[in-house]
């Protein structure tokens, strides 16, 4: 009896070690993603929209601040893709209604491309406000060119809607702590 008490105690100790051993440190990205308010923004769709690529330097932010930036630099550049992929679709489109509203479409992201780069300058400078309104603007803008172009609107424009949205979430959020 005794020493299956001890062997029990013996395996509950390795456990503890082992388990304690096996812990990952978090990083800002995991802290800021986890703060949002996971009622709209869960920590995954965070992780996922500011971590989709692997070679991103997104686990490397070192605080809050760096997160945001990357959020801006982000949506910017999603909206520059988003851009370029509804100017293809615009000229290849042979339909007058599509045409007509992806024409439309790639107006709005023509004047929120520079706007959004400006955001992300501004982020990058520890200048929040302006930047995060803007961010709240442009994923709205995201679902009016969807309702402009229809099905025709290039599934970048979902990217860059996510991206935007997931952008000011965490701008709102990093520039109550700065």
């Amino acid at each position: 009896m005794a020493a299956s008490a001890l062997t029990l105690s013996l395996l509950f100790a390795a456990v503890l070690c082992v388990g304690s051993g096996a812990a990952v440190a978090d990083t800002a990205l995991d802290d800021v993603c986890r703060s949002l308010g996971a009622y709209y923004i869960t920590p995954e769709l965070c992780k996922s929209a500011l971590c989709h690529d692997p070679s991103s330097p997104c686990r490397g932010a070192r605080d809050a601040r760096a997160v945001a930036v990357l959020a801006a630099k982000l949506a910017a550049a999603n909206a520059t893709a988003a851009r370029d992929r509804v100017r293809a679709a615009a000229s290849g489109s042979a339909e007058p209604a599509a045409k007509a509203g992806l024409q439309s479409c790639l107006q709005l992201y023509t004047g929120f491309v520079p706007a959004l780069e400006w955001a992300a300058g501004c982020v990058a400078a520890g200048r929040f406000p302006g930047a995060r309104e803007l961010l709240e603007a442009v994923h709205h803008m995201a679902a009016g060119c969807e309702g402009l172009a229809g099905a025709a609107i290039p599934r970048e424009n979902d990217g860059f809607f996510e991206a935007a949205f997931v952008a000011h979430a965490v701008l709102a959020y990093v520039s109550k702590l700065y």
